[in-house]
């Protein structure tokens, strides 16, 4: 089967439901379909089913621009998320464009025809569709969704108990009386730790190394109190605009003053944990905003460990008996349950083959525009949200600046248009992990784009600058080329 349209979204999830409600509203003259892999919408917040997800950014800046967050609770759980952005779906009528079990495989460009051609295949029935379009909207997130990162444990298959990742948690995993060890230290393991040892026997986190843990209130006393006062849509507004202001000023002050950060975070440990070991168990070797912080909702993580509910350790893998995980020191963790919260596989564009003109396009052979386009790529935009900030703030954005481009395009009689790195940029580092020191990105890094030594081929992580570059700059510059039909 086959079909035209202008605009092809790929997924369903935060990035692609925003993608759709620009779309509608910006451009309602244009056409456009979502494919979603999967048989529901929500992407991320769908797939992950573990106990207590949960956002590990408050809702205020997670939660659309145009949907004000109502809920009590600032830092929501996974069902929450979920109904919000179901409640989005339905306000804004996305429903009817969005066709489930359909899995990009394969996309090719021609700029003769210029347009996109998109090999389809059905998860359901397992057949082939093949779409047309003249635009291509990546909102595939930025990890494989098939399987989660599992590194690779001597002697692991001596172990007779259950192993899973969080990834592939269902609600046959049985935790109740068991004794669960949670290999990791990332925002998914210290969200597991405390949920888990409500009804485990015992809970150990095993970190090879610390993260830096934060506590934060689960509620904005000052955001509720603004509600009662304000409109809904202005009480929204200046909070988000606060809470976004705050971490780019955070953010800033642990990148200028690492050292007086650093002393302030682990002070702030000792008053909740003041009989633990802060130095081995949670002073990281890295300097804060290295890698993202570690968001604990009114400090459960540190209630369950000073309840004995939980511990942490801090030790290396050296291998596993039946009952029991041994560890370089000569301790014995015993197990009946290890969860790899270990990280996730990074994968641009969904995984996705692209060709340009019959050429197979790889995302590492390019530059990445703004953060959202790539040099050689006409007609297309891939969502990529903040490593320092909310996802959705940067989803929001290129969203907007996909409508207006789009816009421009359709009043100059434009077919297409596609960045293309000038003589005076060079290629200057790597996309994200030149900022970052995070496993899950280092490992990846060879798959990603490069960066240009200059604006607007430099990938800044900072909101508000891109805020008024994609507000308020013109569309038209010296790296962006337009073409019409001859």
């Amino acid at each position: 089967m086959e079909c035209k349209t202008d605009i092809v979204i790929v997924g369903a999830g935060i990035s692609g439901i925003s993608a759709a409600t620009y779309l509608k509203k910006k451009c309602p003259n244009k056409k456009f379909i979502i494919l979603e892999k999967r048989s529901s919408i929500g992407g991320t917040w769908d797939l992950f089913k573990y106990p207590g997800i949960r956002s590990d950014s408050d809702m205020f800046t997670l939660g659309f621009s145009f949907k004000p967050w109502k809920e009590r609770k600032a830092i929501a759980n996974g069902p929450a998320i979920m109904n919000y952005l179901k409640e989005t779906v339905d306000e804004r009528k996305i429903d009817s464009h969005i066709s489930y079990n359909q899995s990009l495989i394969k996309a090719e460009w021609s700029s003769k025809e210029s347009s996109w051609k998109l090999t389809i295949k059905n998860t359901a029935t397992n057949g082939d569709e093949i779409i047309f379009c003249k635009f291509l909207f990546m909102c595939s997130g930025y990890f494989n969704y098939e399987k989660g990162y599992t590194p690779k444990f001597n002697g692991i298959e001596n172990f007779d108990g259950e192993i899973v990742h969080p990834q592939d948690w269902s609600e046959k995993i049985n935790y109740n009386d068991k004794k669960v060890v949670i290999i990791g230290s990332g925002a998914t393991a210290v969200t597991l730790v405390p949920e888990l040892a409500k009804k485990a026997r015992t809970v150990t986190m095993l970190q090879r190394s610390p993260t830096y843990i934060v506590a934060y209130p689960d509620q904005d006393k000052i955001a509720n109190a603004l509600k009662v006062l304000l409109p809904s849509k202005v009480s929204y507004a200046l909070t988000r605009f606060r809470n976004v202001l705050f971490q780019q000023i955070l953010y800033t002050l642990c990148r200028k003053y690492p050292k007086r950060l650093k002393k302030f975070i682990l002070d702030r440990l000792k008053t909740y944990l003041p009989d633990t070991e802060i130095k081995k168990n949670f002073t990281p070797e890295y300097n804060p905003w290295e890698q993202r912080m570690c968001l604990v909702p009114n400090g459960d993580l540190f209630e369950s460990i000073k309840d004995k509910k939980a511990e942490v350790v801090t030790d290396l893998i050296v291998g596993f008996e039946s009952k029991s995980i041994l560890l370089q020191s000569g301790k014995k963790i015993p197990a009946d349950l290890i969860v790899t919260a270990t990280g996730l596989n990074l994968e641009l564009f969904g995984g996705v083959q692209l060709f340009i003109d019959g050429s197979n396009i790889k995302a590492s052979s390019t530059m990445t525009y703004k953060s959202m386009m790539f040099s050689g790529i006409p007609n297309f935009i891939s969502t990529f949200g903040y490593i320092n900030a909310s996802w959705t703030l940067k989803a929001d954005l290129t969203s907007q600046y996909a409508c207006r481009l789009i816009n421009l395009m359709e009043r100059k009689g434009y077919n297409y248009c596609c960045p293309v790195v000038p003589k005076n940029v060079d290629e200057d580092m790597d996309w994200l992990a030149s900022e970052f020191s995070s496993g899950y990105i280092h490992r990846s890094k060879h798959l990603f784009p490069k960066q240009g030594n200059k604006a607007p081929w430099k990938n800044y992580q900072n909101y508000l600058k891109d805020w008024f570059d994609i507000k308020f700059n013109k569309l038209q510059d010296s790296s962006m080329r337009f073409y019409s039909k001859n």
